[in-house]
């Protein structure tokens, strides 16, 4: 027969666990203390930057109107309840002229560009805010800025956040689209962003189960080289896919109409890109 544990031994076993649940618990909380949400926006101001220097990489399209159009459904999703970061990260977006990506990424701090490829695949504008609200959420979970701090160390981020290592700075600007920290999100980061991107886009007038029509044309184009670099970075299992579909069902969801999808200003939008 196996001896069970007393009283005393169970009491210490305790006393080792608790502390070590608590600390697990609080890891966002010490991240938070190791490198603040506040410094997010200095870093991707200085990615910003490197973006914007290599105009050959990241082509930025010049019309106002248009720039205007993806910045505006922006402005809109960032007042939903959820937003933790609205007023302290600026959430600014830029259009990049590349009709041949599929992609959006956004830096921490709320630095988000969406390419042209992307934009002109998508049929309505409630799937476009499905999309910008997932990288909307990628930063108010800070999951790029999480995994820079576990790359680099705070001390490294900071020295880029004050502009003392541009170096540094070029390099992971440069290496964007390399997995080596910044970009490559896991399925647990994916998933949660769809999860909170569904949240944002419930209390707008926008179709929040709309991203699922962005993930059925990605899987359109897998087989091609235009949707390399999202899914190298935005994994795409059929869990996301079904997830959506959950949570489309659990809110009970009326069937999406032009009302909320929509299709014709969108349509509109898409004629007067480049």
């Amino acid at each position: 027969m196996n001896a069970q544990p007393q009283p005393n031994r169970l009491f210490f076993i305790a006393l080792l666990y608790v502390p070590l649940a608590v600390l697990l618990y609080q890891c966002s909380s010490i991240t938070n203390a190791i490198f603040p949400a506040s410094q997010d926006v200095g870093l991707g101001s200085q990615l910003d930057n490197e973006i914007r220097s290599n105009p050959k990489e990241y082509p930025i399209l010049g019309d106002v109107s248009s720039k205007q159009y993806v910045q505006n459904i922006i402005n809109q999703i960032i007042q939903a309840r959820d937003i933790q970061y609205r007023g302290v990260f600026p959430y600014k977006s830029e259009i990049i002229r590349d009709d041949k990506t599929i992609n959006a990424f956004c830096t921490p701090g709320g630095y988000i560009y969406v390419y042209t490829g992307l934009i002109k695949m998508l049929d309505n504008e409630a799937s476009l805010a499905g999309v910008l609200g997932h990288e909307i959420a990628h930063a108010e979970r800070r999951h790029s800025a999480n995994r820079m701090l576990k790359a680099y160390g705070a001390q490294i981020l900071m020295s880029m956040v004050l502009g003392d290592n541009p170096g540094k700075t070029e390099q992971v600007a440069a290496n964007l689209f390399t997995g080596l920290a910044l970009l490559k999100n896991s399925r647990d980061d994916e998933s949660e962003a769809d999860d909170y991107s569904f949240r944002y886009l419930s209390s707008t007038k926008w179709y929040p189960g709309a991203i699922s029509y962005f993930f059925e044309k990605v899987k359109g184009h897998s087989s091609g080289g235009a949707a390399e670099r999202l899914l190298s970075t935005h994994p795409l299992p059929q869990d996301r896919l079904d997830a959506v579909k959950k949570r489309v069902q659990e809110a009970k969801l009326v069937v999406p109409s032009e009302a909320n999808l929509l299709s014709a200003p969108y349509l509109s939008f898409k004629k007067r890109l480049p």
